[in-house]
């Protein structure tokens, strides 16, 4: 595309929102503007945690941004729920540098969604084309190791692997409106065994005296923000880790993109005893976060999974994706999902030995996706409809 010239912005805010977010589109939040300058002006996706924003742009002829990329040059691997460790332990073994490496994602988000932003273009293909290139060349000219791009869309893992990138596959579980009306009607679709299962987690919660409420981020004060977000941090602290977010993240999504965020508050009483943070789509709702102060029986499946449905029945969304890994979410009605990443490996010989694992490893996930779907809870004539 003649004329054109790509850029790297270190810092999101160095592009106006408005820009960025014509080629982002309104469909998901974790690629607005809005919600990475959170990422960055938090401290929680920057230079210092080992994030350092390369963000791609390109620029037409008469230097109107007309296709962006979320890029960060990384400097470990925490925060990306795709897991190549093994890569960089091999690396070293060899008595070379994996560290740093180039990574399209959005910060601590396994959501599989666009990567390759150019809005509405009557020609993107080119575009996708201008953008690969530029990450391409950043990782030779730069001598980096790598260049990873995290739970793309279906489509553009497929224009990513044409452009010789490795691909990976994942499972992850979600749940699928398919018209419900109500959750009992959800609940019709399972076996006769597993809506009584479920029905008595649901049970369990309420006989213990717990009720929820629904609160979106113009809901949000500081003195809900102090009563909850410790549930969310002590998750991490329990595993030995430091939050991946801090509170001054939630307090800036609350105000900047108050719509998109929602919360289900566990109290008993007027306390709080737990929480679950959500992001909202235009059709789909986003488990992100949870964390309980103290151990009440079916606590989390009630709090993360089924209030989670029963918003989606309510709000006719379309799907919920409630996080990475799982096997505990298929008998309350999650399916599994195959995701995709992609990945330049710059070293021919480590390339080489990271195609063959990788295309072993594919077949192993849709294996294990195959047998998982044997154990869906929904009975055999619905579990035929709603595979339609």
């Amino acid at each position: 595309m003649t004329h054109a010239r790509a850029r790297f912005l270190v810092s999101i805010a160095d592009i106006d929102a408005a820009s960025w977010n014509a080629l982002a589109g309104a469909g998901q939040p974790f690629l607005r503007h809005e919600f990475l300058l959170a990422m960055e002006q938090s401290g929680c996706a920057a230079a210092r945690t080992g994030w350092a924003a390369r963000h791609v742009v390109i620029d037409d002829g008469a230097g109107k941004t007309i296709a962006a990329m979320p890029l960060y040059r990384k400097a470990h691997s925490r925060g990306e729920f795709v897991f190549d460790f093994s890569w960089a332990n091999a690396y070293a073994e060899h008595g070379l540098k994996y560290y740093p490496k180039l990574l399209t994602a959005v910060p601590f988000t396994p959501i599989r969604g666009p990567r390759l932003l150019v809005g509405d273009a009557a020609n993107p293909d080119p575009l996708r084309g201008l953008l690969i290139e530029a990450a391409l060349d950043c990782a030779r000219s730069e001598r980096l190791s790598t260049w990873h791009v995290l739970f793309p869309a279906d489509a553009t893992a497929v224009r990513l692997k044409k452009a010789g990138l490795i691909l990976r596959r994942d499972c992850q579980f979600h749940w699928f409106n398919h018209g419900f009306d109500s959750f009992e009607a959800f609940l019709a679709t399972f076996t006769a065994e597993k809506r009584k299962k479920a029905k008595r987690e649901r049970r369990r919660v309420a006989e213990a005296g717990i009720e929820f409420d629904t609160l979106h981020g113009g809901d949000m004060d500081d003195a809900r923000w102090d009563s909850v977000y410790p549930f969310y941090a002590d998750t991490f602290y329990r595993h030995g880790h430091e939050p991946y977010l801090n509170l001054d993240f939630f307090k800036r999504i609350a105000a900047s993109m108050p719509e998109r965020l929602m919360l289900k508050v566990a109290r008993v009483g007027p306390t709080p005893i737990a929480v679950a943070i959500f992001f909202v789509s235009d059709d789909a709702l986003f488990g992100r976060y949870w964390g309980a102060g103290g151990n009440y029986h079916s606590l989390h499946f009630e709090t993360c999974y089924y209030q989670g449905i029963e918003y989606c029945i309510e709000n006719k969304l379309q799907r919920f994706e409630p996080g990475t890994q799982g096997e505990h979410k298929v008998p309350r009605g999650f399916i599994p999902t195959l995701m995709s990443s992609a990945h330049f490996v710059a070293d021919p010989r480590f390339a080489a030995a990271i195609r063959d694992f990788a295309a072993r490893e594919s077949r192993g996930v849709e294996n294990y996706a195959a047998a998982v779907n044997e154990h869906v809870p929904y009975h055999r004539a619905a579990d035929e409809e709603l595979q339609l």
